[in-house]
């Protein structure tokens, strides 16, 4: 049976263990089944090392709560990048080695990008060589290759990236098409996608795709999902205001289900049957109250499609 989270905001917590547990308490009372922590957001990773004595910490307090894990990577976390590459493999094997440790299922990770959303401001776009992108792509697969076969146990799920004005394609995840050619390059069974259904939509309207097919393409690959909601309309890199976006529909809003318009009941009727994962409801952390009420419309979503759930 599957089952429905959320995630630990990062900013949320801010590397405060007691908030951790706090707010682990409130989803055990909102009556979730999973939760995804953010390893970013506990301080269990300085400067590419893993802090054992944190992750011990960390774990202790997760024992404590029936739920199943999955773990998010740091984001800026780029097995693209060009100055520290090092440094982001060792944070890559870090993430991995922190999400074994407490029995994470999964780990999402955040694909390569050709220009970093860091740099946005400093650089406009760029158009890279086809030999160049391929480098990149090459790069980024053997790595890959390398945790997956270091961490069996742990399934490395490729999130689809959102779409930014001006600066796309920053990153070739923005396509689901690429997203899983190039899973399939990794060639690893633990290696796998992270379906973020309020990338898709901002990414469909963006390139005048098809969200119901892109789904219908990838699903054979789908092992983890970020659930959220928006309005589909991607913003420029500067606009940051959730209270200035929100009332005109506009950004990855990171709202809970049922409050923009992502058609949920389509998209998941192409793989839900077959689908046995964690359902995070990846809300921002100005929605914590609202979590409940996330996971409570997701899985009335569900029932009307027949399928149970534990939430």
């Amino acid at each position: 049976m599957l089952s429905i989270g959320s995630n630990i905001n990062e900013v949320r917590i801010d590397g405060d263990l007691k908030a951790l547990r706090r707010d682990m308490s409130a989803f055990h009372k909102f009556g979730l089944s999973a939760a995804e922590i953010t390893v970013h957001g506990l301080d269990a990773i300085r400067n590419g090392r893993i802090d054992t004595r944190r992750t011990s910490e960390t774990k202790a307090i997760l024992a404590d709560f029936p739920f199943r894990y999955s773990v998010h990577a740091p984001n800026p976390l780029n097995l693209m990048d060009r100055q520290n590459a090092g440094l982001h493999k060792d944070v890559l094997m870090a993430s991995l080695e922190f999400s074994a440790e407490i029995g994470a299922e999964v780990m999402v990770y955040h694909p390569g990008r050709f220009l970093v959303e860091e740099e946005f401001g400093v650089r406009g776009p760029i158009t890279l060589e086809p030999a160049e992108e391929e480098r990149l792509l090459e790069l980024e697969a053997t790595i890959l290759q390398e945790a997956a076969d270091k961490f069996p146990t742990v399934v490395i799920a490729m999130e689809n990236a959102r779409p930014y004005r001006h600066h796309s394609p920053y990153c070739y995840a923005e396509l689901p098409g690429k997203l899983l050619a190039q899973v399939n390059r990794v060639n690893r069974d633990n290696v796998r996608i992270n379906l973020d259904f309020g990338h898709l939509h901002m990414a469909s309207k963006f390139y005048r795709l098809n969200e119901v097919l892109e789904v219908r393409t990838i699903a054979p690959l789908i092992a983890h999902c970020h659930v959220h909601d928006n309005f589909g309309n991607p913003v420029y890199h500067t606009e940051k205001q959730q209270t200035h976006q929100i009332p005109f529909g506009k950004g990855d809003s990171h709202m809970p289900v049922g409050w923009g318009d992502i058609p949920f009941r389509d998209l998941f009727a192409e793989f839900i049957n077959s689908y046995h994962g964690m359902l995070i409801c990846e809300l921002r952390g100005r929605y914590f109250e609202q979590t409940q009420e996330s996971a409570e419309s997701l899985t009335s979503i569900l029932r009307e499609l027949g399928v149970e759930s534990q939430s």
